[in-house]
């Protein structure tokens, strides 16, 4: 088994737009996602939201940066980290995650130190 780092892009200002009744809706969408992923065939090793972009902190050539370093319309807003037994089977799960609002979802194998 390897593990994936599914990284969750979504629009910010989407989200702050939406109702309390929508927020509540995609936040549920995530906690019964969480049980598909061992339905799945893959374990569950963590995850969790991000506070918005505007509390990251980048760091590019020693130079620090409050703030996002790029701005875009989507930006990193969580991820879920699995073990799954193949790429193949990463996507198939990433591919069921709630991605809010025109969100994408973007799988990376994660190096293991050893």
């Amino acid at each position: 088994m390897a593990q994936y780092l599914i990284l969750i892009y979504s629009d910010e200002a989407a989200w702050a737009s939406a109702t309390e009744a929508e927020q509540a809706e995609r936040k549920a969408a995530h906690v019964r996602f969480v049980p598909q992923i061992a339905e799945l065939g893959a374990t569950l090793l963590g995850g969790n939201a991000l506070q918005d972009s505007v509390t990251a902190t980048s760091i590019r050539n020693d130079i620090v940066t409050d703030g996002p370093f790029v701005e875009s319309k989507e930006v990193l807003g969580g991820y879920y980290l699995i073990e799954a037994a193949d790429l193949e089977e990463a996507v198939r799960i990433a591919a069921e995650i709630p991605a809010a609002w025109g969100g994408a979802v973007e799988v990376r194998p994660v190096i293991l130190a050893r």
